[in-house]
């Protein structure tokens, strides 16, 4: 099953989007400029592969709800991340979020 729902941080809208997958969940919360996601995300991919295309993006990991995943801290965040909006490992998701309004 895939569940999608908007919500608000802070003032700010995203969507959370859940799916429900054989023994695991994938968890993310996204907006038009990034998103943050559970452990399934390859940050090392997005990172150095595709490192033109700049994508916002950064995972916690050891979430199972969308509450999790926005008050996990970020395990690991791409160089573009860091660079266009100050994320950092450790910051919690939701306080990523809403740097990207």
């Amino acid at each position: 099953m895939i569940t999608i729902n908007p919500l608000e941080v802070d003032g700010i809208m995203f969507t959370a989007i859940k799916v429900e997958l054989p023994k695991t969940n994938l968890l993310m919360i996204t907006n038009e400029i990034g998103y943050i996601m559970c452990g399934a995300l390859d940050v090392d991919l997005l990172s150095e592969k595709l490192k033109e295309r700049e994508v916002i993006a950064a995972r916690a990991v050891g979430v199972r709800t969308i509450d999790d995943l926005l008050n996990a801290p970020l395990e690991k965040i791409t160089d573009a991340s860091k660079e266009k909006f100050g994320w950092q490992v450790g910051m919690s998701g939701k306080e990523a979020l809403k740097r990207i309004s």
